[in-house]
């Protein structure tokens, strides 16, 4: 299968889940977008790797480092590898120059140790194109008539039997409204529903 190379677009609290944060990963050649709500341990262990801040003391994806190095294990890459029921999947790619091993993970503990030995991140066409959400262009006025077509169809905030009620035109303008706003994680809920209607 083709793998395709993710970076890291963006880490944001999430909005309708206490203790969790979205991340926003991006395809490197394209416009894709695949977000994927963690945790609020794995979001401060992937922050304080991108902002290169030495804790006092080493984080759990730190000592798994120390302890691969440690062991003379090489880490090659991070490969977002299955979606099943809205829940994704992880393998970190690792080798002691005799054989190679693929390590289960979640996709947000993978990334912060991919982060620590600074590998590629990866994932197969077929997640993106199922869970990947596509940034659309639109001009100034189309986003003003969008945004207005959106007051009059957002109800209270985000429940997912209320997205069920709108119709498929709705939902896209509301993806497209999310994604302007690079609001990922209601772009999310809203890809899902239309995932469930395909």
């Amino acid at each position: 299968m083709k793998k395709i190379k993710l970076e890291i677009l963006g880490l944001s609290p999430s909005q309708s889940q206490a203790g969790s944060f979205a991340l926003v990963l991006g395809e490197e050649l394209g416009n894709r977008r695949l977000p994927i709500i963690i945790g609020v341990f794995e979001a401060q262990a992937i922050a304080v790797q991108i902002e290169n801040i030495v804790p006092n003391r080493p984080m759990t994806h730190d000592l798994f480092k120390s302890f691969a190095d440690g062991m003379n294990y090489t880490l090659k890459e991070i490969v977002i590898s299955d979606l099943k029921e809205g829940i994704f999947y992880a393998k970190i790619v690792c080798t002691d120059s005799l054989r190679e091993v693929e390590i289960d993970a979640r996709p947000s503990d993978a990334i912060a140790i991919g982060l620590r030995f600074d590998i590629p991140i990866y994932t197969y066409e077929t997640i993106l194109s199922e869970a990947g959400i596509v940034s659309s262009s639109m001009t100034e006025e189309e986003e003003d008539e969008d945004e207005d077509a959106v007051r009059e169809t957002v109800r209270p905030s985000g429940a997912k039997d209320q997205l069920r009620d709108l119709s498929f035109d709705e939902l896209q303008r509301m993806l497209d409204d999310a994604l302007a706003k690079e609001d990922y994680e209601k772009a999310a809920k809203i890809r899902d529903e239309m995932g469930r209607r395909n």
